[in-house]
């Protein structure tokens, strides 16, 4: 396995430039770079190879792969403290608190999915997971603004890791700031679409039944 950490030169042979610019772009902020205890510019394999996309990022074709390379080392941050703020949480047991954690983690992998397949494919695995939120909302008696404020709350917690990742690998080009968003918006959209679509059909056959 390649080391995740590369030195000065390394990188510099990576993009095909003097060490000294790579010096001259980390100590100005261009590059993404951290130091060791000692002073040294270390780097990290995926932030650069993310700056590398990022450096095309005005190329549309690049645009999914930037993202999925993002959310691929991006780490999903679900706070105990912050879930207990929320009053929905507040209703939960314990296996019904695991359930939802685990589903924020299940947003950014059908995200990643959707970034490498077809549009069709993309919908379809939004309309699988509002399902799956609407039904897991509905198992533990969490109405459909409850359920909404739970989805939203982790697809919060989802932007703020493609965020973190993004700014720690010094991505500037708005046009990738801007697709990274629209994609995320559009995706995540679809999904609280189909929630709430299927927390209506559970009503209209619960009324049919009674």
């Amino acid at each position: 396995m390649a080391s995740k950490w590369l030195s000065l030169s390394k990188v510099a042979d990576i993009l095909g430039v003097h060490p000294s610019t790579v010096r001259n772009w980390a100590d100005q902020g261009v590059i993404p770079v951290h130091r060791t205890q000692g002073g040294h510019r270390r780097f990290q394999r995926d932030e650069i190879d993310l700056w590398m996309e990022s450096q095309r990022g005005n190329v549309p074709d690049k645009s999914n792969g930037m993202l999925q390379n993002a959310l691929g080392f991006a780490r999903i941050q679900i706070v105990e403290a912050h879930l207990e703020a929320e009053s929905w949480y507040q209703k939960l047991d314990s296996a019904a608190r695991m359930v939802y954690r685990q589903s924020g983690r299940a947003l950014m992998q059908g995200l990643m999915r959707s970034q490498s397949g077809k549009t069709e494919d993309a919908q379809a695995e939004a309309r699988a997971l509002g399902m799956d939120y609407a039904s897991i909302g509905r198992r533990y008696g969490l109405t459909t603004q409850e359920a909404t404020q739970a989805f939203l709350f982790f697809r919060n917690v989802l932007m703020e890791a493609a965020f973190h990742s993004y700014e720690k690998a010094a991505v500037k080009s708005s046009y990738a700031w801007g697709e990274m968003l629209r994609h995320i918006n559009g995706f995540t959209d679809q999904i609280l679409l189909n929630l709430l679509d299927t927390y209506e059909a559970f009503a209209r056959a619960e009324n049919g039944s009674s």
